[in-house]
């Protein structure tokens, strides 16, 4: 492992340098990965690990989604099967269905978990809380996780872009005594850009956090703030939109993403430069505590509590349309609509 210096505190990663393609090839070539799962991470790390050179094969009920896998390549008979027979065909079992669905699969998985084959995550969830979910593997697998910092389609935009997305990556049980081996393996071999060390309870507190915080939760409130604001003092929707929402993710986020806030802060006007440098420390304070309660609030499992209750219930899927919807019709993402629309094509 590599020792990098982040911040002033100095931790060990893997990078593709010191673990890089071919050594995570060999660590694998006797394996049968098979992926679970063709929803949100599914196609990303199977088509990834495919380009690279893995075994790999999915497991999907037929439908829409199984119909997409076969757009994607995949062939039914030889690389495409229903769930229990690459559950059989796999060693190492991806377990990439949403937390609610490894719930209710879980006894399936179960049976086909014997001795000497690995099961795999991509958050911890399920088995951090398994007084809740009843997922508590056998003894005698390997169990571990990769999880990319990022959806499974920009996992697979970076790859074929020859780039990658961060992992984390964390060991549960080491039945073999090469489960590090196989799960830093498996992070090279999905695309990760580097991996970082964690384990599975430390993983699903950042990870829940981080949803309902900076990268979904809190970025929709701060947006639907500073839009409402701007609307209430006479601001047209193109204007309030463009200088809420597309500037920042359009021009700002991906110079942040190639420099950093200190490069974006020298690099814009003196006017913005004092403007951002007075406010910036006024929002953290603001909101800190709010971040506090949400952090304290995963820790004592409330929001698991939540998520397995409020998606196990028959009527959820209507329930979800609804509120997705009163997003999705709202003034602001309305207009986000009519201006994405008019983003001139890229020759």
């Amino acid at each position: 492992m590599a020792k990098i210096n982040f911040g002033g505190v100095e931790e060990e990663v893997v990078t593709r340098e010191e673990f890089p393609l071919e050594k995570a090839r060999e660590v694998l070539k006797d394996e049968v990965i098979a992926v679970i799962g063709y929803g949100v991470q599914g196609p990303g790390q199977s088509l990834n690990m495919r380009d690279n050179g893995f075994n790999v094969i999915v497991g999907q009920r037929k439908g829409k989604t199984y119909d997409k896998a076969v757009q994607d390549g995949w062939v039914p008979g030889q690389t495409l099967f229903e769930i229990e027979e690459a559950l059989e065909k796999g060693t190492i079992i991806c377990f990439l269905l949403s937390d609610a669905a490894q719930i209710e699969l879980w006894p399936t998985v179960q049976r086909y978990l014997k001795a000497g084959k690995s099961l795999y995550f991509s958050h911890g969830f399920g088995v951090t809380y398994k007084d809740q979910t009843g997922i508590v593997p056998p003894a005698e697998v390997d169990v571990f996780l990769v999880a990319p910092k990022g959806s499974g389609t920009s996992l697979r935009r970076l790859f074929v872009e020859g780039k990658g997305l961060n992992s984390s990556f964390a060991i549960y049980q080491d039945a073999s005594g090469h489960a590090r081996e196989k799960c830093i393996a498996m992070g090279i071999g999905v695309g990760s850009g580097y991996l970082f060390e964690t384990d599975f309870y430390k993983e699903v507190t950042s990870d829940l956090t981080g949803e309902r915080g900076t990268l979904m939760g809190a970025i929709q409130g701060i947006f639907a703030a500073q839009y409402e604001v701007l609307r209430q003092n006479g601001h047209s929707p193109s204007e309030a939109f463009n200088e809420t929402v597309e500037e920042l993710t359009q021009s700002l986020m991906p110079l942040v993403a190639e420099n950093g806030m200190d490069w974006m802060y020298a690099n814009c006007s003196t006017t913005a430069q004092r403007g951002a440098l007075d406010w910036w420390k006024p929002f953290r304070d603001a909101t800190k505590p709010v971040f506090e309660q949400l952090y304290n609030s995963v820790k004592a499992g409330e929001q698991a509590n939540i998520s397995i209750t409020r998606n196990s219930q028959p009527d959820y899927r209507e329930k979800l349309e609804e509120e997705l919807k009163e997003l999705r019709e709202s003034e602001m993402w309305r207009a986000g609509s009519a201006v994405r629309s008019l983003r001139p094509e890229r020759s």
